[in-house]
């Protein structure tokens, strides 16, 4: 197996790991010194713990969120996803009260590989906007 199809894979794994909040998956995938920077801390939250705490601040305010892959291009070193949010509503969401609306966000990322196919870096498009109008705030 190439590279290219090895880091599809794993973003296959990815899927399952936040979708579950799979701490064993996480540590698996996730490169334990990287840094990601959040909406949900202000300071960076490192390895796969830091990456499914995201996934916990979601939960709070979507208990039923989950994430789809819905398209997918790979090299050897990065994956761009372009994922679909979906979720209610039904929890406090940075200060807004709980609407019971459901949302289905279009979310775009770009993972970074190391050598081991460990994500290293996750840059996102804002995708905050989209939840904000979907649960009636914009």
């Amino acid at each position: 197996m190439d590279l290219r199809e090895r880091n599809i894979k794993l973003m296959r794994k990815f899927e399952i790991m936040i979708n579950t909040a799979d701490e064993k998956l996480a540590g698996e995938l996730v490169a334990p010194d990287a840094a990601f920077y959040t909406p949900a801390s202000s300071e960076p939250l490192y390895g796969g713990k830091g990456y499914l705490s995201v996934v916990h601040w979601m939960r709070k305010g979507f208990s039923d969120v989950q994430w789809h892959i819905t398209d997918m291009v790979a090299d050897e070193e990065k994956v761009a996803v372009k994922w679909d949010l979906t979720g209610t509503h039904d929890g406090e969401f940075i200060g807004i009260k709980p609407t019971g609306k459901k949302i289905s966000v279009c979310v775009m990322n770009f993972y970074y590989f190391n050598k081991d196919g460990k994500v290293t870096n996750d840059i996102a498009a804002e995708g905050m906007i989209g939840i904000l109008r979907g649960i009636g705030a914009m």
